[in-house]
């Protein structure tokens, strides 16, 4: 029998073979939207980040959730360093959610307060692929609009506490595998992965219709 850690990543890779083929990351990681693009597409993950990260004091020392919560992989420091970069010091004041990231935050924010096993769907399909896939994010975004490299603009992508991503990422699916929660539970965080990656996605449609290409 499958373990746990296979199962949610097979249940939902064709989610995740969506989101990360959408047109708008396509076009990002093309080098054929400019900077600003990239910026919003920043400011979108802030309030994702914000939801996910607003509970973890209460949430570590919830049986199921606790595990996971690891400040090692908490991204808003770096997410705020990288919009002083991209907005200037008053990035605050300008930065407002599309309605797909705001339905995105809404639901993370949800299982954070009343579902921790839900909650961890969110946590994998974002943070482990924060540190596999977002590496190249940050090649890219270093070499197209010339950001230091590993420095501000670009720090999101960098996880200066973790020395060993393979073998974290190892740990990771180790701590999946012995996640407790019954079978159908376990079911309900499957389809929860599944979710997070459609609310995802609906993120980068609306950032697609913000940032078309010009025929």
């Amino acid at each position: 029998m499958d373990s746990f850690s296979t199962v949610i990543r097979t249940a939902s890779h064709e989610q995740h073979v969506e989101a990360e083929t959408s047109t708008f990351m396509s076009d990002l990681l093309g080098g054929r939207l400019g900077v600003d693009a990239y910026a919003r597409y920043t400011e979108q993950l802030w309030f994702v980040y914000e939801a996910l990260e607003a509970e973890t004091g209460r949430l570590a020392a919830d049986p199921v959730a606790g595990p996971f919560i690891q400040p090692e992989l908490f991204r808003l420091p770096a997410l705020e360093r990288d919009l002083s970069r991209l907005r200037g010091p008053d990035w605050r004041v300008g930065l407002s959610a599309l309605p797909a990231t705001r339905a995105y935050a809404e639901r993370v924010r949800e299982c954070a307060e009343r579902w921790p096993a839900g909650y961890i769907a969110h946590h994998y399909t974002r943070y482990l692929g924060d540190l596999s896939g977002g590496q190249i994010i940050r090649d890219k975004a270093e070499r197209t609009w010339g950001f230091e490299k590993k420095g501000d603009g670009v720090r999101f992508y960098v996880f200066e506490g973790i020395g060993n991503p393979a073998a974290f990422k190892r740990a990771y699916r180790e701590l999946l595998d012995a996640v407790r929660a019954d079978d159908l539970e376990k079911q309900r965080i499957v389809a929860e992965c599944k979710r997070a990656f459609a609310l995802n996605t609906a993120v980068f449609r609306a950032l697609g219709e913000e940032f078309p290409l010009s025929a």
